[in-house]
């Protein structure tokens, strides 16, 4: 009887062994045992080795036949909120008003850049029409100053009389010219650097009578000077000695002012200036061109 029952006890004290090792190979997996009926199993003691509840994490409290369950609680990730159909349109209009401003800021950088273009040419033409303009006004002025009267005075011996001269006005442009003013002065100097540095006149200048109209390549007498008129020049027997001597000269010298026949009466006169050494010989006598260049001057 007792070997039946060890018999049948040996089998099962194998599978509790077994399922023992098994649990602590596992370590959290929790050991099972099938207790035999108490009339076909004798007492057999079924308390498990002390290896089996040394180390449980499970049971502080010492061994225990079943692991306390675990329970971890993870927090799932929030679901995406849906995107309302205020947003989406708001977005659109926004994107939409960004690619307006942006194509809005292309055309204006272009039409700035074609501007700036146009501003170039025009300023490039202005430059260009200014340019003929000028060109223009000055061919006009090249023309006038061509077409005007020039009045040229010269010394030329007095026809029949001897050591005689005449100071003679000449036209030489190309339109008729009418005289306005005569003047004429006479000094007497040791030399050309003794004369004033400005043509100076005693007399304020005079109107022709009649009025002197001198066509193109006409002349004529605006001062005579003949050897007689030495002693009524010099002030003194001495300046006449002196003159005789050629230790002082006798300088003539005057303007005279002109204008065009068909100038306006307020248009601005012209002016030839012009001086004249006269030279005092003793049987012979000369008048020639002379004097400083402020007293020749053509306007």
């Amino acid at each position: 009887m007792i070997s039946k029952r060890l018999g049948v006890a040996a089998p099962l004290l194998f599978l509790l062994l077994a399922a023992t090792v098994s649990a602590a190979q596992t370590g959290n997996r929790p050991s099972t045992a099938v207790a035999p009926s108490p009339a076909t199993v004798p007492a057999v003691s079924t308390t498990p080795p002390a290896s089996t509840s040394l180390t449980n994490p499970a049971c502080p409290g010492g061994a225990c036949d079943f692991q306390q369950p675990r329970i971890t609680i993870a927090t799932p990730a929030p679901a995406p909120a849906p995107w309302p159909l205020q947003e989406r349109i708001a977005w659109a209009a926004n994107l939409l008003l960004v690619v307006t401003a942006y194509v809005g800021v292309l055309i204006a950088l272009a039409a700035l850049r074609k501007i700036e273009r146009q501003s170039r040419y025009a300023e490039t033409t202005a430059q260009a029409a200014a340019d003929s303009a000028k060109a223009a006004l000055l061919l006009a002025e090249t023309q006038a100053q061509t077409l005007r009267p020039w009045l040229l005075v010269s010394a030329f011996p007095a026809p029949g009389l001897l050591d005689g001269f005449n100071i003679v006005a000449a036209n030489r442009g190309r339109t008729p010219a009418r005289i306005l003013a005569l003047a004429d002065e006479t000094v007497i100097a040791k030399d050309e650097s003794q004369l004033p540095a400005e043509p100076a006149y005693r007399g304020e200048p005079h109107s022709p009578q009649p009025p002197i109209l001198l066509l193109p390549g006409e002349s004529v007498t605006i001062r005579g000077f003949r050897r007689e008129d030495v002693k009524a020049v010099c002030e003194s027997e001495e300046q006449f000695r002196r003159v005789e001597e050629w230790e002082a000269k006798i300088y003539l010298y005057g303007k005279v002012a002109y204008a065009a026949l068909t100038a306006p009466e307020d248009a601005p006169a012209c002016e030839t200036s012009w001086c004249c050494w006269y030279i005092h010989g003793r049987q012979k006598s000369g008048l020639v061109l002379a004097g400083p260049r402020s007293y020749s001057r053509h306007s």
